[in-house]
């Protein structure tokens, strides 16, 4: 049985190694696995849970580059599986800290990660594994959509010591079908139905500001977390950038909690960080307000770092900067 099994993007970032630099005048680039979901598997990984992601990538080098990433970092590969025709994602950014990350996304004509087909998934493993993490992009497109939908159906919400998160993961980029950067003016009401379908089998769901007014219509984040609670989920997490994460629970708890401080390198990692982290705190049973302080550790340790895969935390450096951040 698996702890964690993820669903969705995987890709190839280029990420420049100058930070506030224009990408046009970079001369030197590394080269990491990225991917929200595939990050996020790595993120668990690497905090010791047995992880494994379901996602496809090209039949090319890039390909297998990303399957020998996932073996090094003890993610399981098995059902990552070649889309012939199609080339594997590479994702390049800007770096200007502290707060301007551009993100240039070429994912044409289609990125693998969205043939996903239901009838290929192994819905066995994804019934059975302990916490189930599907994205909002998985929605974007079919044959992705109808799958993870298949994939929510599968779980079984009243099991117990068991999740179901939904990563409300907005990318309006995706919906309109542009693979190559750029601000984007998608309608989230083409989005809102299908999130409100996958709301249905969730028991988690976790989003910035942007990705629950996407949602549910609201923004304040209060009222945000109520309505995704209505909307069937038990737990809601409103991530609120210098705000920190709110955090309400169907039983009635709720708890709020600052971001640690950090001096952010880059910081489109620390999502990430934080949704492997929040998964490692549902599978140990901890209570809300710590899973949330140990999430937000692992985000901040990785808005600090370069990359997002490699950057992932260990379990000694999370707990240290917990009690750094400790009150």
């Amino acid at each position: 049985m698996y702890d964690l099994i993820t669903m969705g993007r995987i890709g190839v970032d280029l990420y420049p190694l100058q930070a506030g630099v224009p990408l046009a005048q970079v001369d030197t680039f590394g080269k990491f696995l990225g991917g929200s979901a595939t990050n996020v598997a790595v993120a668990a990984a690497r905090l010791g849970r047995r992880a494994a992601v379901v996602t496809r990538t090209g039949a090319d080098p890039f390909g297998a580059y990303l399957h020998q990433a996932l073996r090094d970092f003890g993610v399981d590969d098995r059902w990552v599986t070649p889309v012939p025709g199609l080339p594997t994602p590479v994702t390049f950014c800007e770096i200007f800290p502290p707060d301007d990350f551009p993100l240039y996304f070429y994912r044409q004509p289609k990125a693998p990660d969205l043939e996903i087909s239901a009838d290929e998934l192994d819905l066995d493993a994804i019934r059975s594994a302990r916490v189930f993490w599907m994205t909002g992009t998985g929605l974007c497109a079919e044959p992705s959509r109808s799958a993870t939908l298949a994939a929510l159906a599968a779980r079984d919400p009243a099991r117990a010591g068991t999740a179901t998160v939904f990563d409300l993961d907005w990318r309006p980029v995706f919906w309109e079908g542009r693979a190559c950067g750029g601000a984007a003016g998608a309608d989230p009401g083409e989005a809102r139905p299908f999130y409100e379908q996958a709301l249905r089998h969730a028991t988690v769901a976790v989003g910035n500001l942007d990705e629950v007014e996407v949602a549910t219509g609201e923004r304040e984040p209060h009222a945000a977390a109520l309505a995704l609670l209505e909307h069937g989920v038990e737990l809601a997490v409103v991530k609120q950038g210098p705000k920190g994460v709110l955090a309400v629970h169907r039983d009635g708890t709720m708890t709020e909690v600052p971001p640690v401080p950090v001096e952010v390198v880059n910081g489109l990692g620390a999502g990430d960080a934080f949704g492997g982290a929040l998964c490692h705190g549902l599978l140990a049973g901890w209570d809300l307000e710590h899973t949330m302080r140990y999430a937000n550790a692992a985000g901040a340790i990785v808005a600090s770092r370069l990359a997002c895969s490699s950057a992932m935390p260990y379990p000694a450096e999370v707990a240290a900067a917990v009690e750094g951040a400790a009150p």
